[in-house]
């Protein structure tokens, strides 16, 4: 039988009442996990900080409560925010890869409108006779 509603302490095995209190505490109705409140920028500022004085991503974790993973992408973030070159990607600071998207939008706009007029030239050229039905002069 399949159930649609909250599922029940017994569903998941938890033996005593308290059980279930700890876990529900942690998780949403369904089963899933609560997440935390973002990090303060200080905190992540002070892991950045520490990172770049020589300590490892992964002792941090230990030491403090976010994974190794998140501390190294605030490192990355903070670096490209600050124009520093990164270890690893495309090194692009957050205005950088703006302009970048920009260009990429406006090159494809470019050539839609010169494929849009290239083709209607051939067709006034075709209509008025200056090139015969189905030459081909390239």
């Amino acid at each position: 039988m399949v159930s649609t509603g909250a599922q029940t302490p017994a569903l998941f095995g938890f033996q005593s009442p308290g059980d279930y209190a700890t876990f529900n505490s942690n998780h949403t109705p369904d089963g899933t996990p609560k997440t935390r409140p973002p990090y303060s920028p200080e905190f992540r500022r002070r892991m950045v900080e520490l990172v770049r004085a020589g300590r490892d991503p992964a002792e941090l974790a230990r030491e403090f409560e976010p994974a190794a993973q998140s501390i190294s992408h605030w490192v990355a973030q903070a670096d490209r925010q600050e124009g520093r070159p990164e270890a690893k990607g495309n090194g692009l600071s957050a205005a950088e890869r703006e302009e970048l998207a920009r260009l990429r939008r406006e090159n494809k706009q470019l050539r839609l409108e010169r494929d849009i007029l290239s083709r209607a030239a051939a067709w006034f050229a075709r209509e008025t006779g200056a090139i015969p039905p189905g030459s081909s002069n390239s």
